[in-house]
Formats: C-alpha cells, structure tokens, sequence
C-alpha cells in the first residue's frame, strides 16, 4: 500500500514538473528576432569599412511578403564582398529612393567574419545621403 501511494506521488511530482517545463520554457525565436540580434551584435562588435550600394529590390518571401532588399559591395583586406541585407522594417530610418547605383556607403562587418556585415540597423546608419 505505502509503496503504491509512493509510486503514485512520484509519477504526480514527474507530470507536474513537465507541465511547469512545458510552460515556462523559452518559445524558439522567429526570423526577425534573430535577424534584431545580429544587428545588435555588429553595432557593438562591427568594423567599419567603405562600400557601394549596388541596387534595391523588391522580392516576395516564401511566406509572400514582399521584402526590400538592399544590395551591396564592399572590400576587407583585399577581398570583395557583395552582401545584402533585408531592410524591410528598417524603411523609417532610409529614404529608398535617394539608394541609387554606386551611392558611397559605410559597412560594418564581423572581423572573424567578414562576410556578416550590414548597412543600416536601429543605432546606426552607414548611408550617405
């Protein structure tokens, strides 16, 4: 009998501790948090480097939103670099219209990584317009 109500308390403290795990863990993040946090992280950590805005589109995702992507070219150590970057919720900060062909622009970029680099993120903007 003792063991019983034993077996019975252990297997309430074990659904209880999954049901309280199953509700306070953390929810995977989505694209643009992720996206948010890389920003965040270059604006701290990036180098700054000089490049050139090579063209603006207008795509649609595969969850067909339309995106605007900014195009852009830029050298670290001897390298060329052509990157871009989904500007879609930063549109408050730029004037798409002035990013033309061959506007002058600043880039920062991972030093370990060169090739993760931005244009534009909430603190910082590298368009010279």
């Amino acid at each position: 009998m003792i063991s019983l109500r034993l077996y019975t308390l252990a297997l309430c403290a074990i659904g209880v501790a999954l049901a309280s795990y199953a509700m306070l863990r953390r929810k995977p993040k989505n694209a643009v948090d992720i996206e948010r946090e890389r920003r965040d992280w270059l604006n701290t950590v990036g180098r700054i480097t000089d490049g050139t805005v090579i063209d603006v589109q207008e795509i649609t995702t595969a969850a067909d939103r339309p995106a605007t992507m900014l195009i852009y070219q830029y050298d670290v150590a001897g390298v060329s670099y052509e990157a871009s970057q989904d500007v879609t919720y930063l549109r408050q900060w730029i004037n798409l219209h002035s990013c033309r062909l061959g506007l002058p622009t600043s880039v920062k970029y991972d030093s370990r990584n060169p090739g993760n680099s931005m244009v534009i993120a909430e603190g910082w903007m590298g368009l010279r317009q």
